[in-house]
């Protein structure tokens, strides 16, 4: 009973995306073929790692967050000019 409780816990569920644009799958299909992924892999796996970074509303919240608690004044010319000061 447990063996089978395992396997509906870790069973994975189907996508299906429609009208996908020709060029558009053809594009995705030859990254595949030069990551030497089937497509089927190649979209799990990008499926995978957008899943695990936040999204721009998130990282946002989280950004303003931190400024809030760390009380942070830079502008944003200060800070694109200590990010440019590392890169000469």
């Amino acid at each position: 009973m447990i063996a089978h409780c395992m396997h509906i816990v870790c069973m994975a569920t189907t996508v299906t995306i429609r009208d996908v644009p020709e060029d558009v799958r053809d594009e995705l299909a030859a990254r595949a073929s030069l990551a030497g992924r089937s497509l089927q892999e190649h979209l799990r796996a990008e499926l995978i790692e957008l899943a695990r970074r936040p999204s721009s509303a998130v990282l946002m919240a989280q950004v303003r967050a931190r400024k809030a608690e760390t009380g942070s004044k830079l502008s944003a010319k200060q800070i694109l000019r200590y990010r440019d000061h590392d890169r000469r």
